[in-house]
């Protein structure tokens, strides 16, 4: 499979469209089963130090309550970027604070994300 920015475009728009709506399980749709994800709210929202969540359970598990302690999430596209296998999403949350998302794909599918934030207004 090649990232490229058609392709990087249009997951980008996909990803922030089910975000928007809350729909957890297009969101999950796009992510392998083994998929890792690291966070710092992860930290957060699970008290997990390690900061890592590891399969698709355990991520729907935690986006699950982090929806349901977000009433207002919003998120607005602002640029996406790509590298070899990797797209990186920027974008801001419904508190106007700076996002990205690093997303490395295997097969068509995301299996190891990054969650960076940018300090709070």
């Amino acid at each position: 499979m090649t990232v490229d920015h058609a392709f990087a475009q249009r997951f980008a728009g996909e990803w922030v469209a089910a975000w928007n709506a809350r729909d957890l399980e297009g969101v999950l749709a796009h992510y392998t089963d083994d998929v890792v994800f690291s966070s710092p709210r992860v930290v957060t929202v699970l008290g997990d130090p390690s900061g890592e969540v590891r399969g698709k359970e355990a991520l729907r598990a935690y986006w699950s309550k982090a929806l349901a302690l977000l009433p207002d999430l919003r998120f607005t596209l602002e640029s996406v970027r790509v590298s070899v296998d990797t797209i990186v999403i920027d974008y801001r949350n419904e508190r106007g604070v700076a996002v990205s998302e690093a997303l490395t794909f295997r097969d068509g599918l995301v299996h190891r994300g990054f969650g960076a934030y940018g300090p709070e207004s």
